[in-house]
């Protein structure tokens, strides 16, 4: 008689990454979806070099702006926080326009359009909320201006002339967010947003980021599964990391592993802590919060700062890194092989794992139910 057959357990969500950085919104994706990110793009040499440290089996796509999409591997959730330099309140504040690093968006949106993914994650910086958006003028242009390299700011002016119908002020400017969130409803992509300061979950720092999560309208929802119906591409069945079909145990997935101590951190971002006396003698005014992040990462606060050349002080890569509520060594891993200063300037354009885990769950990520 033959033996019974058992089940499959539900493969992981594939996971594609972008604007990867230290990996921080891959951690939360990760964790939300219990998925596992199989590829990544990151331009970035020193930076690229933390992720392939923690995602070894994951191949880096390299710069976004020559992948040809049709050629990769197509997943469950595509996330990235594209360059946030042009739209940040403290940076140039160029926009979100053709030709500048923020404009980067578009090539995320190319990849949403050809990969088309069941949901996709998008994190920024408050400016998004704020940043005016330019696109060129299409609609309505002669040849020559389609062609044109030359952009020209988006009004609902530009695009409706009853201006009854467009509030008291038809100049309006269209912002950043406005702009990402008109692009993903043209993909056919329902969205949900909310922005989250870091000190919300118990961070000693504000660091205000925007969450966008976009989900495939086409998608059809029941009590018991989760359909697809895609217009382009069959995302297939997947293998487990053995490379044949058996099932995977849940926690021998490599995404719940590398991400599962955020489980912990989620839990005591909600405890009551109270600075000891020895916080407010080595910490001052920022005891309370200190105390706080202490006991949430289960981490004592390294040394804020080392001083350089006998000069002035400088933020420590290690304290940064507590900071943004990663494990040790993370990215001052010395196998890693950064610098002090390339190691602040991944540390400086990241997002604190927690965060985004707490903001994607509110949102309603969730893991892809396919066997």
């Amino acid at each position: 008689m033959p033996s019974a057959t058992l089940p499959l357990n539900p493969r992981p969500s594939r996971i594609g990454s972008l604007f990867s950085g230290y990996g921080g919104l891959d951690l939360a994706v990760e964790h939300v979806t219990a998925g596992e990110t199989v590829w990544f793009s990151e331009l970035n040499d020193p930076v690229a070099r933390i992720f392939a440290h923690h995602w070894p089996e994951a191949p880096n796509l390299g710069d976004i702006t020559t992948v040809d999409w049709n050629k990769v591997a197509p997943v469950d959730v595509l996330c990235g926080g594209f360059p946030c330099q042009d739209i940040s309140t403290v940076g140039k504040q160029a926009g979100l326009a053709p030709g500048t690093r923020s404009g980067l968006w578009s090539h995320m949106a190319e990849a949403i359009d050809v990969l088309h993914p069941r949901q996709v994650v998008i994190e920024n910086v408050r400016g998004l909320l704020s940043a005016h958006a330019i696109r060129p003028q299409m609609q309505g242009a002669t040849s020559h201006e389609r062609n044109s390299a030359t952009p020209s700011p988006a009004t609902p002016g530009d695009l409706e002339s009853a201006t009854w119908g467009l509030g008291d002020d038809a100049t309006r400017p269209l912002r950043a967010l406005g702009a990402v969130l008109g692009d993903l409803a043209d993909l056919r992509y329902d969205t949900k947003w909310v922005g989250l300061p870091a000190s919300a979950v118990g961070a000693p720092h504000h660091r205000f980021r925007v969450f966008i999560l976009a989900t495939r309208h086409d998608i059809v929802s029941d009590a018991s599964s989760v359909g697809f119906l895609s217009r382009r591409r069959d995302i297939g069945s997947g293998e487990g990391s053995a490379r044949d079909d058996r099932a995977i145990a849940s926690g021998d997935r490599p995404g719940l592993a590398r991400a599962g101590w955020l489980t912990g951190q989620k839990e005591r971002s909600g405890h009551l802590v109270v600075a000891s006396r020895e916080h407010f003698h080595r910490w001052g005014r920022y005891a309370q919060a200190i105390a706080r992040w202490e006991h949430v990462s289960r981490r004592a606060a390294p040394a804020p700062a080392f001083l350089v050349d006998c000069d002035k002080p400088r933020p420590a890569p290690e304290f940064v890194e507590w900071l943004m509520g990663l494990p040790a060594g993370w990215i001052t891993d010395s196998e890693i092989g950064l610098t002090s200063n390339q190691t602040i300037t991944a540390l400086g354009n990241g997002v604190l794992p927690l965060q985004a885990m707490i903001a994607l769950e509110g949102l309603g990520l969730e893991a892809a139910a396919q066997s």
